[in-house]
C-alpha cells in the first residue's frame, strides 16, 4: 500500500483547452507524433455522470497521448457545468489533474472524503469508472480516481 490510495503511481496528467485540434497538433508537432483522432465522452445515460452531487449533462472531446509509462490527456469540454468546464472557466488552460488507477471506487472516495478532500465529479465510462476529488487547496490540482473493470 503506498499513502491513501494504495499506489503513487501517477498514470495520468489532464490537461484543459480550448481547441483540442490546434492543441493536439502542438504536442504531435513537439513530440514527432501521429496526432490521435478526438473521442467524446458518453452522454449521461451512460455516463451516470454527477457533478458537486448533481446530474452532470457535460462531454467533452479528449485526445490521448501515450507517453512511456504517463499519459497526457488533452481535454476540451462543452459549454454544460462540469469540473472541467468551470476549471477552464476560472483558470484558463493548463493542467486539471493527475490520475491513478485505482481499486475499491466507493472504498478510496469515503476515505478521502473523510480526509477533507470532498468528491467533485464522478462518472462511467466504457470499461470502468471515473472520480474527481477536490485536492486543489493542498496539492494545487485535482486528484482523478481510474477504476477500471477486471
Amino acid at each position: 500500500m503506498s499513502g491513501l490510495l494504495g499506489n503513487n503511481v501517477i498514470t495520468q496528467i489532464g490537461i484543459l483547452v480550448h481547441d483540442i485540434d490546434k492543441v493536439s497538433q502542438a504536442y504531435a508537432d513537439f513530440f514527432d507524433v501521429e496526432k490521435p483522432q478526438p473521442i467524446l465522452t458518453d452522454t449521461l445515460d451512460k455516463t451516470q455522470a454527477e457533478y458537486n452531487g448533481q446530474p452532470c449533462a457535460a462531454r467533452a472531446k479528449l485526445a490521448f497521448f501515450n507517453m512511456g509509462s504517463l499519459q497526457l490527456e488533452l481535454i476540451e469540454p462543452d459549454e454544460h457545468p462540469s469540473t472541467w468546464r468551470d476549471y477552464l472557466d476560472k483558470h484558463g488552460e493548463g493542467p486539471h489533474h493527475i490520475a491513478f488507477v485505482i481499486e475499491g471506487m466507493q472504498e478510496k472516495i469515503m476515505l478521502l472524503e473523510g480526509k477533507g478532500f470532498p468528491l467533485q465529479q464522478k462518472g462511467e465510462y466504457t470499461g470502468g469508472r471515473y472520480a474527481y476529488m477536490d485536492t486543489i487547496p493542498q496539492l494545487k490540482v485535482l486528484v482523478e480516481l481510474l477504476e477500471n473493470d477486471k
